[in-house]
């Protein structure tokens, strides 16, 4: 009798053991992806190519890396529009969104070539609806930091905001929230922790290494 009642009492506790583990496996982060998951993977490879790792994108921002609070955070798109409006991080990943294998190549001699996922600037555009008279797009960071391209350009290459890089969310020293992929420019134009975008008709507005002699134009030269 006493073998039987150990085996029902291990049994109700392995059964008990079993109901937690799947209860609390169940749960998940609903902050609309407030912090990088620690456990997801680096993708490697891309059509066949090997790709660099998020560490080999150096921190050269002008403050050092900023923590942005998701759950504040705000996208403000003003400026020569119809519909200025304040995006939500979840609002803003609503759009339709690509994944595009692009180099970021730096002034300081040394790149990365990383697979981006992210938005289409021309979507956030089409919501705000842009005046025909904006021919320029100003970038402001959390850190004060700014940078400027022509509006053309960005239609033309159908440029990205970035939420991910190698299939990971953005770390905060990467851009989290959003960076901008800006593909055949210098590095200086990939700003980071995007929190404002304007819509301008001033095409000789120079970013914060522009008016310190950097070329507004940071073409990539091959």
């Amino acid at each position: 009798m006493n073998k039987q009642i150990y085996r029902f009492s291990l049994l109700f506790f392995i059964f008990i053991l079993l109901i937690f583990t799947a209860t609390s496996c169940g749960s998940n982060n609903s902050s609309g992806g407030s912090t990088t998951d620690q456990t997801a993977v680096q993708i490697k490879e891309y059509n066949g190519k090997n790709l660099s790792s998020i560490s080999d994108v150096k921190d050269v921002s002008i403050k050092g890396p900023q923590n942005v609070d998701i759950t504040t955070y705000k996208l403000k798109m003003d400026g020569l529009v119809e519909n200025p409006t304040d995006f939500t991080y979840d609002e803003v990943l609503k759009n339709e969104k690509q994944t595009k294998e692009v180099v970021l190549n730096c002034v300081e001699g040394w790149s990365a070539d990383i697979l981006w996922e992210g938005v289409f600037l021309s979507g956030l555009f089409d919501k705000v609806k842009v005046k025909p008279e904006a021919n320029t797009v100003i970038f402001y960071s959390v850190d004060g930091y700014t940078t400027t391209l022509p509006l053309s350009t960005i239609l033309d290459k159908k440029l990205i905001l970035a939420d991910k890089m190698n299939g990971v969310v953005l770390p905060a020293a990467n851009g989290y929230p959003f960076i901008l992929v800006a593909e055949d420019k210098l590095g200086y134009k990939w700003i980071k922790w995007i929190n404002r975008i304007e819509l301008s008709n001033d095409p000789n507005y120079k970013g914060y290494w522009e008016t310190r002699g950097y070329s507004n134009e940071a073409d990539v030269k091959n």
